[in-house]
């Protein structure tokens, strides 16, 4: 049987931007064996996918350099026929070049790439090209084909009658956190907004445990009675259920943008000092994009985001207007 195995150990939507590989791989290998290696924490997104075999987890936060040597061994006593890495960063490089697998494929930028028997270019332009998930997918084009595939995650049962709770009336989502700080829709304006939904609309906030005060303090500031805080309270995957019903989903170039694209939700996607021209942007049949009108020469200041803004001012999030979002609903 061939094994293919799959390495994308950053963020969680980079994981989540990388099912099409398992949703294309499987389409044209259907006997294959397919393992992904991930995160450890982000096991739960993925752990009902019924194309993947294993799933190996790399730990990070403890003894990070030590786990990364038993995962190496691990994967070598795999055999896999085909290692393919999305990431671009040394570590990942490093255990593709070591896997033993005789075909070792990844994108150019790796530091590790020369050890690789397949490169792919990878380019990333502010002037606009294609999505992150398309750059994905010529890692495997010379094993398939150049058809799309798209972004998909596979909430059970159970996460579907736990989530049934909340949809007994018409609601809206909100995610108002982010890891990068010029990422992040401001607090203010997030009130300013969820306090001029209409009355009769449900408002859920969505998050990790740690955005819960975030949005305990949005709910309260913006004085609405028929607003529910479930930041830190839902799985990953019960999150993408509340998104797929809801008349829209209101997020942050983040991972919930990519939850709501994996279940084909509806999502307004706010960009700060990111652009969406970068190829990160939602993939939902009914998306759209606010970003501030105003011409700044300062914008984008990164890929990422940054941990503040360079300028001292965060314009290209405090002159979005609320309008902007409102229109969207």
């Amino acid at each position: 049987m061939r094994r293919f195995l799959i390495i994308q150990t950053a963020s969680l939507g980079d994981v989540i931007l990388a099912t099409p590989l398992i949703e294309k791989l499987h389409h044209y290998f259907p006997d294959a064996g397919i393992d992904f290696l991930l995160k450890d924490g982000y096991q739960p997104l993925l752990r009902n996918h019924p194309y993947i075999s294993n799933l190996i987890a790399w730990d990070k936060k403890e003894k990070k350099y030590s786990n990364l040597k038993e995962i190496i061994r691990f994967i070598r006593e795999q055999h896999y026929d085909t290692v393919i890495n999305i990431q671009r960063f040394a570590s990942s490089g490093l255990i593709t070049a070591l896997s033993g697998a005789r075909n070792k494929i990844g994108f150019g930028k790796n530091p590790f790439s020369f050890l690789y028997s397949k490169k792919v270019k990878h380019v990333l332009s502010e002037k606009g090209g294609m999505h992150e998930v398309d750059r994905n997918l010529l890692l495997i084009e010379h094993l398939t084909d150049n058809k799309k595939f798209p972004v998909k995650l596979y909430p059970s049962k159970h996460d579907d009658a736990k989530m049934s709770q909340y949809k007994t009336h018409a609601y809206i989502t909100v995610s108002p956190g982010s890891l990068w700080f010029t990422k992040t829709f401001p607090e203010e304006k997030w009130t300013e907004f969820v306090s001029s939904v209409n009355g009769n609309m449900y408002v859920y906030l969505l998050g990790s445990g740690e955005e819960h005060d975030l949005c305990e303090r949005i709910i309260k500031q913006s004085g609405r009675a028929n607003c529910l805080n479930l930041a830190g309270k839902l799985s990953f995957l019960e999150s993408a259920v509340l998104m797929k019903d809801a008349q829209m989903n209101y997020v942050n170039d983040s991972a919930p943008m990519h939850l709501a694209s994996s279940v084909n939700a509806p999502v307004t996607a706010i960009f700060c000092s990111t652009v969406p021209e970068f190829g990160f942007g939602p993939l939902s049949d009914r998306s759209f994009i606010v970003q501030t009108k105003k011409e700044l020469a300062c914008r984008p200041c990164g890929i990422h985001g940054r941990n503040q803004c360079p300028e001292k001012h965060f314009d290209c999030a405090y002159t979005i207007e609320n309008e902007q979002l409102l229109k969207q609903l």
